[in-house]
């Protein structure tokens, strides 16, 4: 009885920690986007200062960290994403999982030999649709394949991704996003196909007068 009761006393141990590891995590990355962050007009969040183009590789580490939490049990054997600001998120959660990236190139390379993936995608920040291109030699029916990116609004990237993976035979085992908008349509449209999405931060409202920034799980 008592090596029953020790068994699930480390059990329940071990889930409080992991909320509290998560819980910590998420206030980090949300602190900095208030801190931080710039909205500006037009539904555009700027976090530049730490995630997309000065990189915080203390901050990224826990993300990585949290994706490894949050998808662990999924296994997949290489995670995919979109180039270029998808590659840092990548590699650094890569490390937790021991597997290979690989970034979805936005324009045809004489370093791209070969048979490919092809899909067009839009972006809503640039607006403007690219030819987005993975080599066949990167992707196969025997992969199990994890999507993370950095931003989620309108969908356009991940479900060219999406395609991507369909095309290969793989299977799509999850997608991690840093941050989702949630007042825009690409989160559910993705969770309606009945794909294991997972958003670290999602922002309910924010105001380009202000800088404020709500997210979905507050008051």
């Amino acid at each position: 009885m008592c090596y029953y009761f020790v068994m699930y006393y480390d059990r329940i141990s071990f889930i409080n920690n992991q909320l509290q590891r998560k819980v910590r995590r998420m206030k980090l990355l949300k602190e900095r986007i208030r801190r931080e962050g710039n909205v500006k007009p037009g539904n555009v969040l700027k976090v530049d200062m730490f995630l997309n183009h000065q990189i915080d590789v203390e901050l990224m580490n826990e993300i990585g960290k949290e994706f490894k939490r949050l998808f662990g049990d999924k296994k997949p054997t290489k995670i995919l994403t979109i180039e270029a600001s998808g590659i840092a998120i990548a590699c650094i959660t890569a490390q937790y999982f021991n597997v290979p990236v690989v970034f979805a190139k936005k324009a045809q390379s004489i370093n791209l030999d070969g048979d490919s993936y092809t899909t067009k995608i839009e972006s809503f920040t640039h607006k403007k649709v690219y030819d987005v291109i993975v080599s066949k030699k990167y992707l196969s029916r025997d992969d199990r394949i994890l999507i993370v990116d950095d931003f989620l609004a309108n969908g356009c990237a991940l479900l060219g991704l999406i395609d991507i993976v369909k095309s290969a035979g793989a299977s799509l085992e999850g997608i991690g996003i840093v941050i989702e908008k949630g007042f825009q349509s690409g989160g559910k449209a993705i969770r309606d196909m009945g794909i294991d999405l997972k958003s670290l931060a999602i922002i309910e409202s924010m105001n380009a007068e202000t800088g404020e920034v709500v997210f979905s799980d507050e008051d």
